[in-house]
């Protein structure tokens, strides 16, 4: 080997073709030619070719389409032709395109299929408006301010409600309670600076300092305002004196004081007013209409409340002859022994004679349902009144049944709120351990467990909130309405008064078609324990034990 001749690796070296001995001829050839030390042309070419292969793939130059990896096919070594290259796929070029899709066959086979779906389009609409213009229309919910929503609370002793000992700025901490009770509105007081019977020293606008400060009434607002808890402020002028509205020459001047306080507190942020007893209040229907227009002014989703002892109709439509939207409570549905019929009368009149205005029901301006109420119809009244189209308006222990303090010989006063068994009164054996709120809450069959479903029942369906109202035939010592409104589920309530247990005979003739009674409908609550809720109840087979009030739901049929 050439001493020169660069080393192959083994498998090259195995490869590599035996050495060419060029014949004597060749050798005399050569000589002859004068190219000494030189091999002829061909010879010259097949040993580069050789020597191509055996290099390493790597070091090989690019070869035409005839090479693979570096190696030189057979037929290039043979001398034969080099095969040509593979053709590749390049498809159509942006021209060609063109050109095909501008055909003819193209052309007709893209308007037939925009044909189709235009078509396929107006087809739809077609569908969809012959739906809408066959569908009921829905009708339009009435606006709705925050009152109209929910049960007002009135805390008219911020010490009792707080168990004896308490003020303003530990109010907060029963706002989460009235947030569970589903209450819209805490009407609260009179908390202003009064003195007994003396115009001079009282100042609605100064907080009493045995209840607290400015600061903590402040906090108080805040609190419940991020609880959607709207706060209405008591400003009956003489509230620990004779007469609420001091001496009768004295009315300019407390009307004065009134007139200002409502300035004063409306910037303070309140959500509205009360004033009770004003049948004491002379001229009252102007004063109350000058001090609507007055809370009115700054939003019209404030609230002036107008509270009386009177249940006389006359005398409760005076006082709201000259007001828009003033609630008035008052003793109108407080019965000593009330009966279905009576009851019934009752409403259909106060609804009709109110001519679509919106009303509150409760059976006293600031008492307990236990001074006016049996405690065997405890139940019944909640029922009746969370469905009753209006606001139902509490106090303070209404949803537990809870009963007005008093000693021998002395006045009534302000009980003090159960909260549980440490809050009890030593001397009072009126209220039991079983008439806590912790007590209750724990029990599914408590007072205070009706009271908050029928609260939260009522927030949340149409034809409670608002719907239309109709009175039923029904047997003596039954009363019994529908409630409804456009498509919304039906509730229908019986509500039996008497003592004895009665069938329910219901009938329908005055309701609309579509209100009227089904067959069957479904037991929502019962205000004895022993009914399974939710079962379907023949109402041509109803019947109620003494005492109990039902409420029934059904759908809306068209």
């Amino acid at each position: 080997m050439d001493p020169t001749e660069p080393e192959l690796p083994g498998d090259a070296q195995a490869l590599r073709p035996p050495p060419i001995v060029p014949s004597e001829a060749d050798t005399q050839g050569h000589s002859a030619g004068g190219d000494s030390g030189t091999m002829s042309r061909d010879t010259e070419v097949d040993m580069k070719e050789v020597e191509l292969s055996e290099l390493e793939p790597e070091k090989q130059p690019m070869a035409a389409a005839a090479e693979k990896n570096g190696l030189v096919k057979a037929k290039a070594l043979a001398g034969g032709p080099e095969p040509e290259a593979a053709a590749k796929f390049t498809g159509l070029s942006k021209e060609e395109l063109l050109a095909a899709a501008g055909g003819r066959g193209w052309a007709r086979a893209r308007a037939a299929l925009l044909v189709l779906f235009w078509l396929g389009w107006l087809g739809m609409l077609a569908g969809a408006v012959a739906i809408i213009v066959r569908a009921p229309r829905c009708r339009p919910l009435p606006e709705q301010p925050w009152w109209h929503r929910g049960p007002l609370y009135y805390v008219g002793d911020a010490h009792a409600f707080q168990g004896g000992a308490g003020h303003l700025a530990d109010l907060r901490e029963r706002l989460d309670y009235l947030s569970a009770l589903k209450v819209k509105g805490l009407v609260l007081g009179p908390i202003h600076k009064n003195r007994k019977d003396d115009l001079a020293g009282t100042d609605l606008q100064l907080i009493d300092s045995t209840l607290g400060s400015r600061e903590d009434f402040d906090s108080l607002l805040l609190a419940a305002k991020k609880k959607s808890i709207h706060v209405v402020l008591d400003l009956t002028p003489n509230y620990q004196g004779q007469n609420s509205w001091f001496l009768p020459t004295q009315v300019n001047d407390t009307a004065a004081k009134v007139k200002e306080a409502l300035s004063f507190w409306l910037e303070g942020g309140v959500d509205g007013f009360q004033v009770r007893d004003v049948e004491k209040l002379k001229d009252a229907p102007s004063f109350l209409a000058e001090w609507e227009n007055i809370t009115k002014s700054s939003s019209k989703d404030r609230l002036f409340i107008a509270g009386t002892n009177s249940s006389n109709m006359q005398q409760l439509l005076s006082l709201l002859e000259s007001t828009q939207d003033v609630l008035l409570t008052s003793s109108y549905l407080s019965s000593p022994s009330p009966t279905g019929e009576h009851m019934k009368f009752l409403v259909n009149q106060y609804l009709n004679i109110s001519a679509g205005r919106w009303c509150s029901w409760s059976v006293s301006q600031a008492g307990l349902l236990t001074s006016f109420v049996p405690s065997q119809l405890l139940r019944l009244y909640q029922l009746l009144l969370f469905t009753l189209p209006g606001t139902p308006v509490f106090s303070y222990g209404d949803e537990l049944g809870l009963q007005a303090a008093s000693l021998p010989g002395q006045p009534a006063q302000a009980p003090v709120m159960p909260w549980d068994t440490s809050s009890l009164p030593d001397a009072s054996g009126s209220v039991g351990a079983n008439m806590t709120v912790k007590s209750q809450s724990e029990d599914p069959a408590s007072l205070l467990s009706l009271f908050r479903r029928l609260s939260d029942q009522r927030g949340k369906e149409r034809s409670l909130l608002h719907g239309d109202f109709h009175a039923l035939s029904a047997p003596p010592g039954l009363f019994s309405y529908v409630r409804h409104w456009d498509q919304n589920e039906r509730f229908l309530v019986v509500l039996n008064f008497g003592d004895l247990r009665q069938s329910a005979t219901l009938g329908a003739s005055g309701l609309p078609a579509t209100a009227s009674l089904p067959p069957q409908a479904n037991l929502l609550l019962s205000t004895h324990p022993g009914r399974k809720e939710g079962a379907s109840l023949e109402l041509g087979a109803l019947s109620l034990e003494a005492h109990e009030g039902l409420l029934l739901h059904f759908p809306y049929e068209p």
